[in-house]
């Protein structure tokens, strides 16, 4: 696709129509697809109000900052890619795109005020990737999106858990990864290692007997074996996203501490977890 011509260099590529229509396509599957990924676009193009039709619309690896509330026009979207942009925030008419399933807003400069508390009105949302941002809570209304799937929050400021986790009934893939989590260290008898949440144990390996650190490994194993084959991917970093994060890490005024430059996560993290469902059955 042509990328046209640069109105000045900090405007970024300017999108018209036409261009937009030339980048067209349909996919295998019968839907009308946009892909205006990785061509330096710093404004969200309002040309795109034009195309009403369009069910997928890629805008990742540009130089976005600002969602403007325009977008809620796009209500026929269901899949939106924004990942590797430099988003802040989210506007509130996120919410009024109901038909959306997939939301990728991976490695942008979102934190919890910039995650528009709408977002839990995409209902009919199955796939969504908030890793990579600034996030240390996320909005009560995420607990609406009783249809999630998957969620990827790895690579945030995290220090525990996210509660709203507890209540997606057919989440089956969830990547909470490199997050400044902190954990209870037991000091005497009164203090309890075992978190219940639900069907959901979180637990130190250190305070695990031989068969039961044993039996969650195997699980583990037997998990990860499962997964290999069926896996989309939207709960990892993009390829381009893992390259550059880096670099896109040292732009940003707060940084999780194990991803200082020079300084990697030890590969016997004391404060490793094993998770494991329904495991005193």
């Amino acid at each position: 696709m042509a990328k046209g011509k640069r109105a000045g260099g900090a405007k970024g590529t300017k999108i018209t129509l036409k261009m937009a229509k030339n980048a067209l396509k349909v996919t295998p599957d019968g839907k009308l697809r946009l892909d205006l990924s990785n061509v330096g676009i710093a404004t969200f193009p309002k040309c795109l109000l034009k195309l009403r039709n369009i069910e997928e619309l890629d805008l990742s690896r540009n130089k976005l900052k600002i969602i403007p509330e325009f977008v809620g026009q796009l209500s026929g979207l269901r899949w939106l890619d924004l990942h590797s942009n430099q988003i802040e925030q989210l506007p509130e008419s996120i919410g009024l795109l109901t038909s959306l399933v997939y939301l990728n807003l991976c490695n942008n400069n979102l934190d919890s005020n910039g995650l528009s508390p709408e977002i839990g009105s995409l209902r009919n949302l199955q796939a969504l990737n908030l890793g990579m941002n600034r996030l240390n809570a996320l909005p009560p209304t995420l607990a609406t999106l009783t249809n999630l799937t998957e969620l990827g929050v790895f690579d945030n400021l995290f220090t525990r858990i996210p509660e709203c986790i507890n209540v997606f009934p057919y989440l089956t893939k969830l990547n909470t990864k490199r997050n400044p989590v902190s954990y209870t260290q037991r000091e005497g008898k009164d203090s309890d290692s075992i978190k219940p949440t639900g069907n959901l144990f979180l637990v130190r390996e250190g305070d695990l007997c031989h068969p039961c650190l044993e039996r969650c490994r195997r699980k583990k194993l037997l998990d990860m074996s499962q997964r290999k084959s069926n896996f989309s991917g939207l709960i990892s970093p993009n390829s381009i996203a893992r390259g550059n994060q880096e670099n896109w890490r040292q732009q940003t005024s707060i940084s999780p501490p194990s991803f200082q430059k020079g300084q990697a996560r030890p590969a016997g993290d004391t404060n490793t977890l094993s998770f494991m469902n329904n495991l005193y059955e």
